[in-house]
């Protein structure tokens, strides 16, 4: 296999993974909020993610890319973190806004890495960037959701 192939395979692989651990941690986020409105936020971001899985698929169908849901060993450890911080927090709903803040800034930092160091297809590069930049808004959104708490 071409090694530029198979470096963007990695890449899309490494941002599909990102996107799979949020999914995951948007659901434990749903399952552990107190509050109606933070519940929804996280049922929709889960929602949101689980489109991003699909248009990034999409975007280099002719390429090899993940089929499960599974995440990663980072992302669990990243998940049961949230739950030790939720049990012994004051404030369960702050703790998950504080850890979905830090989960977006990751996968922001992912992406731009993604766009930085791989030679994309152009359908690819152009899904990775509208997707970075929803997640950079919706960070902004996200901690004025903390400011207001």
């Amino acid at each position: 296999m071409n090694s530029d192939i198979k470096e963007i395979e990695d890449s899309l692989n490494d941002i599909i993974q990102k996107n799979e651990d949020a999914i995951k941690g948007y659901d434990k986020a749903t399952e552990n909020a107190e509050g109606i409105g933070l519940k929804s936020y996280f049922q929709n971001k889960s929602i949101e993610r689980r489109n991003f899985l699909v248009e990034l698929k999409a975007a280099a169908p002719a390429l090899k890319t993940r089929d499960d849901i599974d995440g990663s060993a980072t992302g669990a450890m990243h998940r049961a973190w949230m739950d030790v911080k939720t049990f012994f927090s004051g404030d369960n709903d702050e703790a998950m806004l504080e850890e979905a803040i830090r989960g977006d800034k990751a996968a922001i930092e992912e992406y731009n890495e993604v766009l930085a160091d791989t030679h994309l297809p152009i359908k690819a590069a152009e899904v990775i960037r509208k997707q970075r930049e929803w997640l950079m808004t919706d960070l902004k959104t996200i901690k004025t959701l903390e400011d207001v708490r």
